[in-house]
């Protein structure tokens, strides 16, 4: 199996590459200083995007959006790694997949305006006592003669500032999980304080309260009791995308400046790129690179190929992201004092890449996973030969 890259491919990634160069790394100082997005660049950043058709990129071409597979998507989403994550939700969209469940009024009241970009949406399943254990939740609806009354809380909501809706999980029964699309600014419904995090500036994670907020019947997504399945359909994708390809984009900058670093610094008359432990440094890092991203690719082929591929996006979220904590710890490391620095953006990309290894499921979690599914089904499940 090759991945090699054919015409069209090699110009959308052209294509994401440059506007990233030219319009989202400028912006990249500005938002780690502030930690904020000015709302007027965030707006011309948006524009921009939408104008080349580089909005919406994983929903099909017939609702407005880009129309790519997933191959295409991760080759995308690989570019995003490197720049910062809410330039990255701005500029390109955060268009959850579970939407293409709406029907009747719903596309026209929540599908089709997120596509456009006319309507933000983040996806609402982490609470406090329940973050790896999404069936865990205590959030739930009560059904009422008009609908839906929602009671609970949320947090660690990414992008919920900007986002005027939200999918959200809850118990609609015993064992019922269901989803639901709640608009900002119902009763009952408040958004609390931001979380600050080691990393991620810019990008806001925020608490929600859902307070008896009354739902109309048509807020459901999906079928009643369908909610967890479909968001840990979400979630499959976000951890092959926005972890894994991410990760190995993030991982290939942090390279090129340790490259070219190497080539550059001077230790002992002699380039610091000719000692052997820092060709080591260097060597390690590519291998790892090259290895998560064959594993992301492989893992989309299948999904294009309509294969079950949760066992392997389990298996990219762990490797892809440990393998990008590898990477920029070498990065710190070869950098010297410089690389603890805040003048260089590479403590940034070591604060940034811890939490790859804790969101969207742990390692911990995502090892268990791998482990119950071999002693299951048996080693064969995991030959790309059979």
């Amino acid at each position: 199996m090759t991945f090699a890259l054919n015409d069209e491919q090699k110009m959308v990634i052209d294509t994401v590459r440059r506007f990233i160069h030219d319009e989202l790394k400028p912006l990249e100082d500005e938002v780690e200083e502030t930690g904020r997005l000015d709302p007027e660049k965030a707006k011309r950043i948006h524009e921009k995007s939408k104008a080349l058709g580089l909005y919406a990129m994983n929903i099909a071409d017939e609702l407005g959006g880009g129309g790519l597979n997933t191959v295409d998507r991760m080759l995308c989403e690989e570019q995003f790694g490197h720049t910062t994550d809410i330039l990255i939700r701005r500029a390109f969209g955060n268009v959850y997949e579970a939407l293409l469940a709406c029907q009747g009024e719903q596309v026209e009241r929540w599908l089709k305006p997120t596509v456009r970009g006319d309507r933000t949406c983040a996806i609402a399943i982490t609470e406090s006592g329940a973050g790896s254990d999404a069936q865990g939740i205590k959030t739930h609806a009560k059904k009422t003669d008009s609908g839906w009354v929602l009671n609970g809380s949320k947090h660690f909501i990414s992008d919920g500032e900007w986002s005027d809706f939200f999918l959200v999980s809850a118990r609609t029964g015993e064992k019922d999980i269901s989803l639901f699309m709640v608009d900002k600014g119902l009763p009952g419904f408040t958004v609390g304080k931001d979380q600050k995090m080691m990393g991620l500036r810019g990008t806001p994670h925020l608490e929600l309260f859902f307070d008896n907020v009354p739902l109309e019947p048509v807020a459901m997504l999906g079928e009643q009791g369908q909610g967890f399945k479909m968001a840990m359909g979400v979630l499959g994708v976000v951890r092959l995308g926005q972890v894994g390809a991410r990760a190995v984009g993030k991982a290939c900058h942090v390279l090129e400046l340790m490259t070219a670093y190497a080539n550059e610094r001077r230790q002992f008359g002699q380039r610091i790129g000719d000692f052997q432990l820092v060709q080591q440094m260097l060597a390690d890092s590519v291998m790892e690179i090259n290895a998560s991203r064959l594993m992301v690719l492989h893992t989309a082929a299948m999904i294009d190929a309509g294969i079950d591929a949760r066992d392997w996006i389990a298996m990219v979220k762990v490797h892809a992201s440990e393998m990008l904590g590898r990477v920029v710890d070498r990065g710190v490391q070869l950098f010297g004092g410089m690389g603890f620095c805040k003048e260089l953006p590479i403590e940034r990309y070591y604060r940034d890449a811890r939490v790859y290894r804790i969101f969207d499921g742990t390692s911990e979690i995502h090892r268990t996973v791998i482990a119950r599914s071999v002693l299951k089904r048996g080693a064969a499940l995991f030959d790309i030969h059979r």
